[in-house]
């Protein structure tokens, strides 16, 4: 429970304002306009039990209500890096020059420890609904509980220390992680700095770099790391196919060893690590429409069968865990064998590796090692459901992480949809995590364009998936906005969207000029025949005037 700050008379965290950060007055990936500035300003919670401060937005509407919304764009310097927030939260020690853990998160949390990150992170979640009046939902206690049930990660890895502590669970809001990275046949490092950029201005909760065939992959990663104030995560085996030069049959043990420790080294917070597709369920993979669709899984595969072996990763995964564990890096276990169509849904595969995924679970804990479960994948709407049941009962409850899922094959240009809608009912039933689709899903490299226009969508799909949970504050945002439109109050309405310069540029193209600023009626319905309007009629008629 919250107490009272020595220099506060509140009960409640105290606000300190600060100047909005660079890039928050326009909309990346929009059409040139006229910028709508929405009157947002960023400012500092601090909690009475903690001298942590956490970085929310401040919506601030024209009647004087305020409400405050989690923000992920960090305190950005001039050279774009971000400053140092956790040196001071992580106890570590120097080894060969590098610093480590002495016990992880989920250590700590099974020692009853509440560490400042679990209490930052519990501010955070509490953020939106002690922005409302609300009594703070959450506290560092049901954090470090929930850690300690192996039913939440808090990814953080201790050479990331510009990383802002965050929860991943299902107690808590659902967060959304965009992928972005460069390709041999596009892109660089200045493309994908730009769209880190982007995808922390749209409110991306952890980013994963993808990137492959690049001349120093270390260096771009190095680059967004420290530009990144949100849990960065890998797929290490896109990067040791890279040092092997591209030939599966060189991807040795020892190579995808270096891989690991050089990352994990630089800061990555969590791994995708495709360790639960063994040789015992590639026969019902050869057997599907689609096959193995997953890059990460698919090379796994292709070296099993080169090499006439079993995956590396299972094999060696104690020494995976060993690692991982010095530098507090959770295993996000991969779904190598998720459906890539709908015919493939929910088979032997599928479901095979999910129970492998289970043991590796229990492996993870036992080694003091945080974990979450990626899901799938594209999965007709009535298994859905299903799918959260059966991970929560072969995985130990550990956190699902999934794509989507997609609820059908048809529409390319438009998974981004596809995939939200059944994204908002697996959270609904549960998932902590969604990874954002773009329209580019199954197409080509995502643009800059693609990457706002999936970020919106997928924001959208897990803010559906809260309000549906029940979760404290959660829909203050939907209220506020309900009743700017009941009074026409057209730029408090664009200042609530998630995407306010979208927003106003729809509303702007068709109101006639004259009436540009204050207009109480729409293009679609016009003056005679706009229902809130009407609406007026009826609250006289019942005496139910505001």
């Amino acid at each position: 429970m919250y107490k009272e700050r020595a220099v506060s008379k509140s009960s409640e965290p105290s606000i300190k304002p600060i100047s909005p950060a660079p890039g928050t007055d326009a909309a990346e990936g929009s059409p040139a306009s006229t910028p709508f500035v929405p009157n947002i300003e960023r400012v500092h919670l601090k909690g009475p039990s903690t001298s942590l401060e956490v970085g929310v937005d401040q919506i601030k509407l024209s009647t004087g209500q305020t409400l405050w919304v989690n923000s992920t764009k960090g305190e950005p310097r001039p050279d774009g890096t971000q400053p140092p927030l956790r040196t001071a939260m992580l106890s570590t020690v120097e080894s060969e020059g590098r610093r480590k853990v002495k016990r992880t998160q989920y250590e700590l949390a099974l020692a009853g420890e509440i560490t400042p990150c679990m209490e930052y992170a519990a501010l955070r979640e509490s953020a939106p609904a002690l922005g409302g009046g609300l009594k703070a939902p959450f506290d560092g206690e049901q954090i470090r509980a929930q850690i300690a049930a192996g039913e939440a990660v808090l990814p953080c890895n201790v050479n990331h220390p510009e990383s802002e502590p965050m929860v991943i669970g299902k107690a808590f809001s659902v967060k959304v992680n965009a992928n972005f990275g460069a390709s041999q046949l596009s892109s660089g490092l200045a493309a994908e700095l730009e769209k880190l950029r982007l995808c922390l201005r749209y409110g991306a909760d952890t980013v994963m770099d993808l990137s492959t065939g690049q001349s120093d992959l270390s260096a771009l990663r190095e680059a967004v790391l420290r530009a990144s104030p949100v849990p960065v995560g890998t797929v290490p085996v896109y990067e040791a196919l890279d040092r092997a030069q591209g030939e599966v049959g060189n991807l040795s043990w020892e190579l995808f060893y270096e891989t690991l420790l050089a990352q994990a080294r630089q800061g990555v917070d969590y791994f995708t690590i495709h360790a639960g597709l063994t040789s015992s369920l590639l026969d019902s993979a050869a057997r599907r429409t689609l096959g193995i669709v997953s890059r990460g899984g698919s090379v796994m595969a292709a070296a099993m069968l080169k090499n006439d072996a079993e995956n590396l990763a299972w094999e060696h995964f104690d020494e995976i865990l060993a690692l991982c564990h010095d530098y507090d890096v959770a295993l996000s276990l991969g779904d190598g064998l998720r459906p890539g169509c709908l015919a493939d849904a929910c088979d032997e595969a599928q479901y095979g590796e999910l129970k492998n995924l289970g043991t590796l679970v229990e492996r993870c804990h036992e080694a003091g090692v945080q974990c979450f479960i990626e899901g799938p994948g594209h999965v007709p709407l009535d298994k859905v459901e299903e799918n959260q049941r059966l991970q929560e009962q072969y995985c130990h409850k550990a956190p699902f992480y999934t794509l989507g899922p997609l609820v059908t094959d048809i529409a390319p240009g438009y998974d981004h949809i596809t995939s939200a809608i059944g994204g908002a009912q697996i959270a609904k039933h549960g998932t902590a995590m969604l990874c954002y689709v773009t329209p580019s899903e199954h197409l080509a490299l995502p643009t800059a364009a693609d990457v706002v226009t999936g970020l919106i969508t997928y924001k959208l799909a897990a803010h559906a998936a809260d309000v549906a949970k029940g979760l404290p504050g959660a829909r203050l945002r939907d209220d506020a906005m309900a009743q700017a439109r009941d009074e026409f109050r057209w730029f408090d309405q664009f200042t609530l969207s998630l995407h306010p310069q979208h927003a106003y540029e729809v509303w702007a193209a068709q109101m006639p000029e004259h009436c540009a600023h204050e207009p109480s009626f729409c293009s679609m319905c016009g003056p005679r025949f706009c229902p809130i309007r009407l609406n007026r009629r009826l609250r006289e008629r019942f005496g139910a005037d505001k």
